[in-house]
């Protein structure tokens, strides 16, 4: 078993930057890929990113890429997302979220073994 927890959310204005962080433990070992999703209320759950865990290979959905990154420290098992110029749009929960499954750029849900419990992102105009 894996489990994440993510850190760093808040409210922040139009323009802001935030940084996200999602520790996990357990049999990290497992871990092959990690990601980050996003659930505005009454919406789905939408894919923001996915890194490679060890080898360190990043991917973005279109509605982030350019205004975000994805790092993570292998040392200390944290994964970040690093978010800029951020939008009301941006307002969402915030999820990272482990596989075991080994291909590059896991962007379902479905794929994703263990999911973190949230942490709330609200961007203010």
């Amino acid at each position: 078993q894996v489990q994440l927890g993510e850190s760093g959310g808040g409210l922040v204005q139009t323009g802001d930057s935030l940084r996200l962080s999602c520790a996990a433990s357990g049999h990290t070992d497992s871990i092959f890929g990690m990601g980050w999703f996003r659930q505005a209320p009454g919406k789905e759950r939408e894919f923001v990113g996915t890194i490679v865990w060890r080898a360190g290979n990043t991917y973005y959905d279109d509605s982030m890429r350019g205004r975000s990154t994805i790092s993570r420290d292998n040392s200390k098992n944290i994964m970040y997302l690093q978010m800029n110029d951020l939008k009301p749009d941006d307002t969402a929960t915030y999820y990272c979220a482990a596989s075991r499954r080994q291909f590059y750029y896991i962007i379902r849900a479905d794929d994703y073994d263990y999911w973190g419990q949230g942490t709330q992102v609200t961007v203010s105009s």
